[in-house]
């Protein structure tokens, strides 16, 4: 049978170093023609009805895609959760907080509502590491994923069960307070260890310390820290 994909246009939304990284190693060696936007300002409705792209692949990205592009246009998004559970802003950080160890990425259609859309797949996705970590875990499956997505073409079925929302962090909660123990400290600065939120921190004596890199062993935890006069970081939180 002739694979009619290598005709098809494929469109790649990414606003992190780690999604450029995996379209120009992966992404674009598959069949087809394959475009990336890092930015909502580099792309438009007319743009995207000139290129006509089979599928719209949305990886980690800060901004809502707009229900023009949405409504005329088949998207994908990976989400970090076995939805309907955890739909929703921050998973991977509302996951740790609840102690998972493990979830599932899924792949999935965009519609107007955030995360309600029908489901494509659903794979495994260990949450062990730091939140990079973790992020360069979930677009090396989600390459994975969208590799099956264009070969098959599947018809994604509607989500089943109880919606449970998540909540998106805000900056202050990145402040280190009462925790339970070193593990939950460990899981607390680990899940920030990534662009997107402020580090874990702590503010004490006119300085702001900010923690990284972190790793529990032998009942202790070593980190990186960053310290700044509290005057300058104000702005962040």
């Amino acid at each position: 049978m002739r694979d009619i994909s290598r005709q098809k246009a494929y469109l790649v939304l990414g606003c992190k170093p780690w999604n450029r990284t995996l379209f120009d190693e992966k992404l674009r060696r598959l069949p087809g023609k394959w475009k990336y936007f890092g930015s909502p300002r580099e792309f438009s409705v007319k743009l995207l009805k000139r290129m006509c792209p089979r599928y719209v692949f949305v990886l980690h990205w800060s901004w809502k895609v707009p229900d023009e592009i949405v409504s005329q246009f088949e998207c994908v998004c990976f989400h970090m959760t076995d939805v309907p559970f955890g739909r929703g802003g921050s998973p991977l950080q509302n996951l740790i907080v609840l102690g998972r160890r493990e979830t599932k990425l899924t792949a999935l259609r965009m519609t107007g509502d955030f995360d309600a859309g029908p489901v494509y797949s659903k794979e495994k996705l260990s949450l062990d590491g730091g939140a990079e970590e973790i992020y360069l875990r979930a677009g090396r499956l989600s390459a994975e994923m969208i590799e099956r997505i264009i070969r098959i073409e599947p018809m994604p079925t509607p989500q089943r069960g109880k919606a449970v929302n998540f909540k998106r962090r805000k900056p202050e909660e990145s402040e280190i307070r009462s925790l339970a123990n070193l593990e939950t400290l460990y899981d607390f600065i680990r899940m920030l260890d990534a662009d997107g939120y402020p580090r874990a921190f702590l503010e004490h004596g006119g300085f702001r310390f900010e923690f990284g890199r972190a790793a529990l062993y032998h009942g202790r935890i070593v980190a990186d820290v960053k310290i700044s006069e509290t005057g300058a970081q104000g702005s962040r939180k």
